[in-house]
């Protein structure tokens, strides 16, 4: 029951602050905004052949806009407890603060589920439209490859909001904690496209939270992705967990002012 009451109360909390229904409709905006533009302007006649165009993978590319929405909303439903001070209230009703993190965590995580899976269904039904013609199979529920990206997509969301939950934990603040993990994501592979050596862009985009992750999306052409679809997920795994257990040590360690 104590952790019933403090998941309830996560919710409560969570319900109540102004920027999580805009963030939410953010992720899913975002995600299918990015990903239509991108199907809208593929044409297989400007395919070289072999074409190795993925249209289901480029119909999902929205979720690396979309993610920084669920960074946002991890962060600050750490984060805003600490700067409204709320945080003392809340260990008061809920003095283990394992359970308290256990709380936040599964909000997060389900709000953010929800949203990438009516971002995903989203983003395939605008493909199937801005693809039609085209030349390019359109994405469909049927074939089990595309299942996989959709399925994959939305764990990979949930994993984000995971992750960045845990550093708004270890930073308690707002601003060095979304800073800290847009820059995990998106700085990874802008330095793998600066190193000269094929074998550690390899390596460096193989161990990339965001690359890792998103090669779930793949549904050709797998020679190209850097680590395979379940491991890359595994390893974004990893990262959200590592965060979660650090932030939940840090946590418990310090006081709550």
């Amino acid at each position: 029951m104590t952790a019933l009451r403090a998941v309830r109360g996560e919710w409560t909390k969570l319900r109540t602050l102004p920027s999580t229904g805009w963030l939410l409709v953010g992720v899913v905006v975002g995600t299918v905004a990015l990903g239509l533009a991108i199907t809208a302007s593929l044409d297989q006649r400007h395919c070289a052949a072999p074409c190795l165009t993925d249209p289901v993978k480029l119909s999902l590319a929205g979720v690396r806009l979309g993610q920084v929405a669920v960074v946002i909303l991890a962060v600050l439903a750490v984060t805003a407890e600490y700067a409204t001070r709320t945080i003392q209230p809340t260990l008061a009703a809920v003095p283990r603060r394992a359970l308290v993190v256990l709380g936040k965590a599964v909000v997060l995580v389900t709000l953010t589920l929800a949203a990438g899976a009516l971002g995903v269904a989203a983003s395939y039904a605008a493909a199937g439209l801005a693809l039609d013609g085209s030349g390019f199979d359109v994405p469909t529920w049927s074939d089990r490859l595309d299942q996989r990206a959709a399925v994959g997509t939305v764990l990979y969301l949930g994993l984000i909001a995971a992750f960045s939950a845990g550093l708004g934990l270890l930073l308690r603040d707002t601003a060095g904690a979304i800073t800290t993990g847009l820059l995990v994501l998106y700085g990874t592979p802008v330095a793998a496209s600066l190193v000269s050596d094929p074998r550690w862009e390899h390596r460096l985009l193989r161990f990339s939270p965001m690359d890792a992750g998103l090669s779930i999306q793949a549904t050709r052409d797998f020679a190209a992705e850097h680590i395979g679809p379940w491991a890359g997920l595994g390893m974004l795994s990893a990262y959200a967990g590592g965060a979660l257990l650090l932030g939940l040590l840090v946590f418990a360690l310090r006081d709550a002012r």
